[in-house]
Order: structure tokens, then C-alpha cells, then sequence
């Protein structure tokens, strides 16, 4: 469907990209070096993702017009909504304008439905006004019905964005669960003009971030296909960028 050339994805993705470090022993020399390396990136990326503990540092150390996203109830998606509250009021009380929080899929695959609504809605409450992406993890809810249902639920409180995977379990983002999502945010009166989709874990080349651009925008249309509708969530894909701009 697309024409764009491997230095077009590459640019795209760039623009995207929501560069991440989100490794146990993290610390803000491993914030500080993430910073450096967006600012020395050939073009701005949309955000550094990083943990709740490390938001005030890369704020101070973000470049110029990036972003600062972290996570909460990560990585395992628990349903405890007290822990979910407290790691988004602390995200939220250090400053950072994003907030990547994990649906609690186990609960779901089980049938709690309610209980999965509930916490989504309280920790959407907690961050109003900031950047909501909800992580599924499609890997480990597997079918293509329980991926559409988690993604009807978090579209129903407030999500501005799907995504697949935390990076944290043997299968991230695939195809076949990005189209799942797009369908869904494509379907929803509410979200198919607004709401973005976020395809993270595995996309570690410029190759691998092409196959979620082409599946936005044949779902959502081509004017889906910008950071504030589309991101791709990696660290190792910048290597792959800066690679094939520099060909």
C-alpha cells in the first residue's frame, strides 16, 4: 500500500518513537545517557519512556520538545487499583505528560470484565489531562477475541492509546494483535478520530516498525500516521534508524 522509501519509514518512525529504559537497576546516569542519545538522534522522537522513580531526571534532562511518559501497574498487570492509583499519582506528581499503565489482562482472560474497568477508570481519573496509553499485553491474551475485548474496555474509559506489549514477555507486538486493535479503535465512535495505537516489544528495525505503519494507516487513515496518533516503543530501533539515514 505504501510507497514511502526505507529513509521515509525510518524519518516516520523516528518522529514516533518512544525511546525506552525500563531495566530493573535503572538509575539517572541510565536516564541521563537514554537523554543524550535522543538529543543526539537525527531528529526528535516523541518520547523517553522510563520508570515512575526516574521522571523528575528525564525531565531535566529531556530534549527540547520530548516528551516524558512512564509506567504504571508494570510490568505483570495486577488488579490491585490501590498500587495502579499510587504509581500514577506519583508519575503524575513528578511532572511527566505520559502515562503507559498496564490493563490487568490475567483478570480479564478470567472473566472480571468490572473489575478491569474499574481500574483503568480510576487510574484515568488520577491523570486527567495526561497521556493515557493502555497496555494490553496482546502476547499474553493470545486470541483475537479477548485482545478485541480488551481493547473495547480500555477505549470505553478513556484510553488515548492501544498498546500491544510490555516488552517484558516472550511474545511483544505482533500483526495480527496491532490489526485487532486498529479494528477496534476504527469501530469506536469516540476513539476512531482521536485515539492512537502503540506497537512495543520486538520492533528492533526499521523493517519491523514498517509493517505497524502500513497496518495504521490502511485502518485509520493516513492522518493517523503522526506521534500524536502513532507510537513504537523500543530502544534498539533507534540503532536501526540512525543506521539507515546514515546509508
Amino acid at each position: 500500500m505504501s510507497e514511502r522509501t526505507p529513509h521515509d519509514t525510518a524519518r516516520l518512525a523516528l518522529a514516533c518513537l518512544d525511546l525506552t529504559s525500563l531495566n530493573d537497576a535503572d538509575g539517572e546516569a541510565d536516564v541521563q545517557r537514554l537523554a543524550e542519545r535522543a538529543a543526539g538522534a537525527p531528529g526528535r522522537v516523541a518520547a523517553l519512556c522510563v520508570w515512575p522513580r526516574l521522571v523528575r531526571s528525564a525531565l531535566a534532562h529531556a530534549p527540547r520538545g520530548v516528551a516524558v511518559a512512564a509506567v504504571a501497574n508494570f510490568p505483570d498487570g495486577g488488579a490491585d487499583v490501590e498500587r495502579a492509583l499510587r504509581e500514577t499519582g506519583q508519575i503524575v506528581a513528578a511532572g511527566a505528560q505520559e502515562v503507559d499503565v498496564v490493563l490487568p489482562w490475567r483478570a480479564l482472560a478470567a472473566g472480571g470484565d468490572t473489575q478491569t474497568a474499574a481500574l483503568l477508570r480510576a487510574v484515568r481519573r488520577e491523570c486527567e489531562g495526561r497521556v493515557l496509553k493502555v497496555i494490553l499485553e496482546s502476547g499474553e491474551l493470545k486470541s483475537a477475541a479477548l485482545i478485541e475485548r480488551a481493547s473495547r474496555i480500555a477505549l470505553a474509559e478513556g484510553a488515548d492509546f492501544l498498546k500491544t506489549s510490555t516488552g517484558k514477555t516472550p511474545v511483544g507486538a505482533t500483526p495480527d494483535a496491532a490489526r485487532t486493535m486498529l479494528e477496534a479503535v476504527a469501530a469506536d465512535a469516540g476513539g476512531a478520530r482521536r485515539v492512537g495505537f502503540k506497537a512495543s516489544g520486538g520492533v528492533r528495525r526499521v523493517a519491523d516498525a514498517a509493517v505497524y505503519l502500513d497496518l495504521a494507516e490502511r485502518i485509520l487513515g493516513g492522518a493517523a500516521l503522526t506521534p500524536q496518533r502513532l507510537r513504537l516503543g523500543a530502544s534498539a530501533l533507534l540503532d536501526d534508524i540512525e543506521r539507515v539515514l546514515s546509508a
